[in-house]
């Protein structure tokens, strides 16, 4: 099973047990069983019959707009709820000192990774070593905030430096002093939000192959917001999924400036550069490495439900969280 881009316009739907796609460059038949998630690009007609089909298979669908932007996902009902796993994430959510603590780790494992990809370009003559010694201060000062408003100041300001950083790793044309989302004002910060979205996309859809429920996150607000369990998870792997990849794209120079748009203020990928950074991410979360403690090979993408599993042994009391650490 693997997940399925659909960048062109068209309609969707189910006939007999299998899915259909009807377009303008044709008709294709894709057998369900196939489909671990759907991410919709183009403009998509689609009914209730179908989203039944997906329910039925446990199939996520994730929707972008035509920029690109992340809208939404339609998430089955849970298959695997428990109550009891439940329960614990939101004791851990409400006692003040067991949701800074869980918080705390996340931040802790985001700023170790940060500093893995700063000190990887530093070996190669890159003039980094004020920015690794800033994020490691701040690292180590992570234990010593008291909130969670504190908490996220902090790891702004290790973002902020890490991406000044980012001038001595990129060419001029992709570096990022400022960070701009909505909309983004740069080719980098749009390479930025697009893979950001894909991460959250492709957490959540780990997470629903879980116990766990996504709308309880510790680090980020659990208020009114759909999810937010993915956005805390994705914070540990942004620096080695999102930045990573940005970082060999531009100096692969497999993405230059024909690859973005500028339309209502913001700079957008364009189709060719949206179809370029998909196939690369994909590349890459199925790509494989051996895994230090399991002795194996695993995926990218395994790795995200591994990190998950940590997390229920932490809610129900059995090992202590310890984020994710790239050693690259």
């Amino acid at each position: 099973m693997k997940p399925i881009y659909i960048f062109s316009s068209g309609r969707l739907t189910r006939r007999q047990h299998t899915l259909f796609l009807e377009t303008e460059e044709g008709k294709r038949p894709i057998p369900i069983q196939q489909v671990s998630e759907i991410y919709a690009f183009g403009e998509l007609e689609l009914n209730k019959r179908l989203l039944e089909f997906l329910t039925q298979h446990r199939v996520p669908m994730h929707f972008f707009n035509r920029y690109g932007y992340y809208v939404g996902t339609y998430y089955p009902r849970e298959f695997l709820s428990s109550g009891h796993l439940t329960l614990k994430q939101a004791e851990h959510y409400l006692n003040p000192q067991l949701r800074l603590d869980l918080a705390r780790r996340f931040v802790r494992g985001a700023l170790w990774n940060l500093v893995r990809v700063l000190a990887y370009y530093a070996r190669r003559d890159a003039e980094l070593e004020a920015p690794i010694r800033t994020i490691e201060d701040l690292q180590e000062a992570v234990m010593e905030t008291n909130s969670i408003p504190e908490l996220m100041a902090l790891e702004g300001n290790a973002r902020e430096v890490y991406y000044h950083a980012w001038e001595h790793i990129l060419p001029d044309s992709f570096t990022l002093t400022t960070r701009t989302r909505r909309p983004p004002t740069t080719p980098a910060n749009a390479l930025v939000s697009f893979l950001n979205s894909l991460l959250y996309t492709a957490t959540l859809a780990q997470i629903y192959q879980t116990h766990l429920d996504p709308r309880i996150g510790y680090l980020h607000e659990t208020n009114y917001r759909r999810h937010t369990l993915n956005l805390d998870v994705a914070e540990v792997f942004k620096p080695t999924y999102v930045d990573r990849l940005i970082f060999r794209l531009v100096n692969r120079k497999q993405l230059s400036q024909k690859h973005f748009l500028k339309e209502g203020g913001g700079v957008f990928l364009n189709d060719a550069g949206r179809k370029t950074v998909l196939k690369e991410w994909e590349d890459f979360l199925q790509s494989t490495y051996k895994h230090p403690k399991l002795g194996r090979h695993v995926s990218w993408r395994t790795t995200l439900r591994l990190e998950l599993y940590k997390l229920e042994k932490h809610l129900l009391g059995d090992r202590p969280y310890e984020p994710f650490k790239h050693r690259g």
